[in-house]
């Protein structure tokens, strides 16, 4: 295989729950070059700084029996959060004609975030789907592992 062919224009988006790069293909699909047009990145802080109590505890309708009530994962909500506002501001892009199709690469854990809050304008956008964790590097090395893909 000769890698992923990236078409001129196209956008290729890398993501993860607290990180997005939007680049866009200046080159063309033999030679890409991608450009940075927008970087995304949220503050979140550990669950356990962002709890304010302690699991509360529930006592059994019935006898005298103690349970203790989960922690909400507050780290995992706002990944959920920032990757649903990402799909809102794809779509939009979409929509307004910025973007005409695009590639998006985010681990496996982020793909199944994000695809629930895909619209179908996205849906019919998206290219392709890379389950890879690409955030952290530079945009060359994006480039050299997407032309290996």
């Amino acid at each position: 295989m000769s890698g992923l062919s990236i078409r001129e224009g196209e956008w290729v988006v890398v993501c993860d729950g607290a990180k997005a790069l939007i680049l866009q293909n200046a080159g063309d699909a033999k030679f890409p070059n991608l450009k940075t047009l927008e970087v995304f990145e949220q503050k979140d802080p550990p669950t356990r700084e962002q709890g304010t109590d302690k699991p509360g505890r529930t006592n059994a309708s019935t006898g005298t029996i103690r349970s203790s009530v989960g922690q909400t994962d507050w780290h995992d909500q706002s990944e959920q959060q920032f990757l649903v506002k990402l799909a809102h501001h794809l779509d939009a892009a979409i929509t307004a004609g910025k973007a005409k199709s695009l590639i998006l690469i985010a681990p496996p854990r982020a793909l199944g975030m994000l695809r629930p809050a895909y619209s179908h304008a996205l849906k019919g956008a998206l290219r392709a789907e890379l389950d890879k964790d690409f955030v952290k590097m530079p945009v060359h090395e994006i480039e050299k592992h997407l032309a290996a893909a």
